[in-house]
């Protein structure tokens, strides 16, 4: 056997069928659509149509609420702190504010407001954290081990006019 003799199984690929090219050809005519009417146009769709019976989407209740103005956080936990700090992924002397968490890849802001500073896990040496917001439990955590935690005012709140 050689490469040019390759083949495809008989029938493992079945020939196109050329619609709508004469009465003779099986799909002629109409081209396999039925007869007149907006299905048989294209670029038609009628997605979720139900022949006139009330849709499902509209047959079950709404739920749920999106709140415009709420503010999101990127989150690191204190334990991600002292793994990153022992890894040397974040410096070890400095303080870590928002813009090295970024730099060190620990978190992505995006369109968030900033960072938040969350207790989950442990922390074994003093640091200097600046960040937007921090959890009650974090700032124990970090004072515990001999650190401070300054919380600034998050971007939302100052963009917002007080009413």
């Amino acid at each position: 056997m050689k490469l040019n003799e390759l083949r495809d199984n008989e029938g493992a690929r079945p020939k196109f069928k050329r619609i709508g090219r004469g009465i003779g050809s099986g799909k002629g005519k109409t081209g396999g659509r039925g007869v007149k009417g907006q299905k048989a146009r294209s670029g038609v769709s009628l997605n979720g149509f139900e022949g006139g019976q009330l849709p499902l989407y509209r047959r079950l209740p709404k739920r749920g609420f999106h709140n415009l103005f709420r503010v999101e956080y990127a989150v690191i936990n204190v334990g991600s702190l002292d793994k990153a700090i022992e890894s040397g992924t974040l410096p070890a002397g400095e303080t870590v504010d928002e813009a090295a968490l970024v730099q060190a890849g620990l978190v992505r802001l995006g369109k968030k407001a900033g960072v938040r500073l969350l207790a989950k896990g442990e922390i074994t040496r003093a640091v200097t954290v600046s960040v937007s917001t921090a959890s009650e439990a974090a700032i124990a955590a970090i004072q515990a081990a001999g650190g401070t935690v300054t919380v600034k005012a998050p971007k939302a709140a100052e963009e917002q006019p007080a009413a």
